[in-house]
């Protein structure tokens, strides 16, 4: 490993659903020089926070709660294009960050990595380079080339986050009224997702969504 880059004034806003390891990114960013702008659980705040705090490298989960890390990139991308955000994650699936890259994120690491790596990681996002992690890049190409498909790829924003909440456990009835919608509009949507999904009931939702690292169990 090489001696871990100095990222001295580099504001960093981090996003995870799990207090411990946002303290643990913390440590290891100001120990090498950055500034933690803000912080964020879940995706929903991640997209808020980045507006608030305009970092040069949001460092983003893909698994959390809501909309997830993937769902709130889109976002984030949508109204600041030129952000860099680096993804997360503790899955080794190939179709996370074949889908994370798609959608525009400027690298991926997995969370198994060396922390030395991710201080390499940032640093090179920071300077507007692509960042892939050595260890899962070869399988990523792998699946490009072999064409191997992410179902999820085929949803909507609004699919994926109603997706996510269905693959967790939540009913129809309560999505309807956190999103103050109908429930036969969101009736609707889980049919769709369904058929785009090639899935028939809730179960079978959870196990699309922990295989493609969406959710963990």
């Amino acid at each position: 490993m090489m001696k871990p880059p100095s990222l001295h004034a580099l504001r960093i806003l981090l996003a995870d659903d799990h207090a411990v390891v946002r303290m643990g990114f913390r440590l290891l960013l100001e120990g090498a020089g950055a500034e933690v702008v803000g912080e964020a659980d879940c995706g929903e705040a991640a997209v808020q926070a980045f507006g608030q705090v305009h970092p040069d490298v949001l460092l983003m989960d893909v698994s959390m709660p809501g909309i997830g890390g993937l769902g709130a990139l889109e976002r984030v991308l949508a109204h600041h294009p030129a952000a860099r955000v680096l993804m997360l994650s503790a899955h080794d699936d190939a179709q996370i960050p074949a889908r994370a890259l798609r959608a525009g994120a400027s690298g991926y690491l997995s969370k198994r990595a060396h922390p030395d790596e991710l201080l390499h990681a940032v640093a090179t996002v920071a300077r507007g380079q692509r960042y892939i992690d050595p260890a899962i890049a070869p399988a990523l190409a792998l699946a490009q080339f072999a064409g191997g498909g992410d179902p999820v790829a085929a949803l909507t924003e609004k699919e994926v986050a109603g997706f996510l909440q269905l693959a967790r456990g939540r009913s129809v009835a309560e999505i309807a009224e956190t999103h103050s919608l109908s429930p036969s509009t969101v009736g609707t949507h889980l049919y769709h997702i369904k058929q785009k999904l090639e899935v028939s009931n809730a179960a079978e939702l959870a196990l699309v969504a922990v295989r493609c690292g969406l959710i963990e169990v």
